[in-house]
């Protein structure tokens, strides 16, 4: 007969889960007990809400991933990501080919043979960096808000996953959701690269060891491909309760202001999520895709403004301008500070691909020069405006700022590069010490296929992606140009001060939250570097 204190335990995460996941009464899961389950009533009477939670927050929670957290139950998507983002297109189509086989065989062979296509030959850091970059966009986009409210009910959870290689999942569940620990499936290496196949299943259990005398809880489904593998993955566990697909399927998506932590940085090629369908529509446009993308870039390279714009509209790319300046000199009605500027106009705008300059300068139908860091030679080759490379050295960097801004209106993104999500970087303050005044640019845009950055291979190959998606879209907005000279209560602001003013000004035309991260600390969790690029490499 159970203890006491273990009853009480049991009734908590009873009506736990049941209150969570809206199970009927009666779906509880081995544990036999001839007594009728109790009501939700007699179960919290004389049980304290705080003593309920630290009940559940004593135990051990054994997740199942693709069970218990995740509301798709295929793993394709996962695997296709691996095989396009850490390999190629030409290997995401073979395993695409190969779904319809797949389609008719065991979960577990399945697995098996996504693993042969997606991990042979593959390098342990490329795999590394897209399981740390790329997929956990995925997975939160997939996890199902049920089971995650159960997962927050434990302070102590040990994650299993069954089917997907511990190398993809064991970044994702420790950074975003906090797990203790993460056992999985592991795929063989030699010499720094990977076999494609499996480690034999019996060796997961062992990393279970060092729970042995804690009080564990298993928590997963129940549906058939399960089945025979829960009796391995619980059996420690005192109780375990599973859900079933019928109850999967009314799980709700996570919203994004309750992500376990903000997702800001990602990378990867696919802005979809690549499911069968949506992986074969992709590859039926790449034929289309690529020469389209050469004859958009030829127009916007080659032609005029004036013309290049309506016949890159015609071509699907839709652009929007919101209080355009009202000549092409740029004398813009965008505020009504009195003291001319004798040089060019500073145009400060937040960072999102590389076409960014380019479509100011389109806007105010004249050439204007952009700052780069960082850049292939190639982007700078086809740019068709003037670029100038900055050094990271503040002297240097602001000698040549202001020796073009001299010679004409200039572009410069303060973010030092490009964030994809509704959040602006911290602005470097170099600017504000350059002019008396500065023209704020907001800018958005929508990639419906492919995103036009990376931080990872083929950067120069980044307003290629950008032209290949089938509607691309930009909306630029001009707002009023504001002094960088403030004085607040009789004090002058500095300048990081006026930098993070014209920061937040942006982030409220844009609707996007301002952060104090920098370059630096995108590339160090997207690429494991600073962001130093040897351009040379991307000739």
């Amino acid at each position: 007969m159970a203890s006491k204190p273990f009853s009480k335990s049991f009734f908590a995460f009873y009506r736990f889960v049941r209150w969570r996941l809206g199970n009927p009464q009666g779906q509880h899961h081995h544990r036999r007990s001839t007594s009728r389950i109790p009501t939700y009533a007699e179960i919290i009477e004389g049980f304290p809400v705080a003593s309920q939670d630290d009940l559940l927050r004593n135990q051990v929670l054994i997740l199942d991933i693709e069970g218990g957290l995740l509301r798709s139950q295929s793993l394709f998507p996962y695997f296709i990501l691996v095989a396009i983002e850490a390999g190629s297109f030409l290997r995401g189509l073979i395993l695409l080919c190969l779904y319809p086989l797949l389609s008719c065989l065991t979960q577990e062979v399945q697995s098996r043979v996504m693993v042969m296509v997606c991990f042979l030959g593959l390098r342990e850091e490329e795999v590394t960096r897209v399981a740390r970059a790329t997929l956990p966009k995925h997975f939160l986009e997939d996890i199902g808000k049920e089971g995650l409210e159960v997962v927050r009910g434990f302070k102590r959870v040990v994650g299993f996953s069954r089917m997907i290689p511990r190398v993809m999942v064991e970044d994702f569940l420790k950074e975003y959701l906090g797990l203790e620990m993460v056992v999985g499936r592991e795929v063989k290496l030699v010499r720094g690269r990977y076999v494609g196949l499996l480690e034999v299943e019996g060796e997961r259990r062992l990393q279970l060891d060092e729970l042995e005398g804690t009080e564990m809880v298993g928590f997963g489904s129940s549906s058939s491909y399960f089945s025979h593998n829960h009796h391995q993955l619980f059996t420690g566990c005192k109780e375990v309760y599973l859900v079933t697909p019928e109850q999967k399927k009314q799980w709700s998506t996570l919203p994004r202001d309750q992500y376990p932590r903000p997702l800001i940085f990602h990378d990867g090629r696919l802005t979809f999520r690549p499911t069968p369908q949506a992986t074969l529509a992709m590859f039926m446009w790449l034929p289309l895709a690529v020469p389209l993308t050469v004859l958009r870039t030829l127009i916007f390279v080659n032609l005029p403004y004036f013309i290049s714009l309506p016949i890159g509209s015609a071509s699907g790319v839709t652009t929007r301008v919101i209080n355009a300046p009202i000549s092409a000199t740029g004398n813009a009605n965008h505020g009504a500070l009195t003291q001319p500027n004798p040089r060019g106009h500073l145009y400060v705008c937040n960072h999102r691909t590389l076409l960014d300059p380019v479509y100011i300068s389109v806007m105010l139908n004249k050439k204007v020069s952009a700052v780069t860091y960082s850049v292939s030679r190639v982007s700078e080759l086809l740019s068709p405006i003037q670029t100038i490379r900055l050094t990271r050295n503040r002297d240097e960097d602001r000698r040549r700022m202001e020796h073009w801004l001299q010679k004409g209106d200039l572009v410069i993104c303060p973010e030092g590069t490009t964030c994809r999500e509704p959040y602006l970087l911290r602005f470097s303050p170099l600017f504000v010490e350059l002019i008396d005044e500065v023209y704020p640019v907001a800018l958005t845009n929508w990639s419906n296929m492919f995103y036009g950055t990376s931080t990872g291979r083929s950067k120069y190959m980044d307003h290629f992606y950008y032209f290949m998606n089938p509607h691309p879209a930009y909306v630029i907005e001009f707002m009023d140009r504001m002094p960088t000279s403030v004085v607040i209560n009789g004090r002058r602001c500095e300048s990081y001060e006026v930098a993070n003013m014209v920061q937040g000004e942006i982030g409220r035309v844009l609707g996007f939250e301002p952060t104090k991260l920098t370059r630096k600390d995108k590339y160090i969790i997207l690429a494991g570097n600073e962001g130093v690029v040897d351009t040379k490499k991307y000739i």
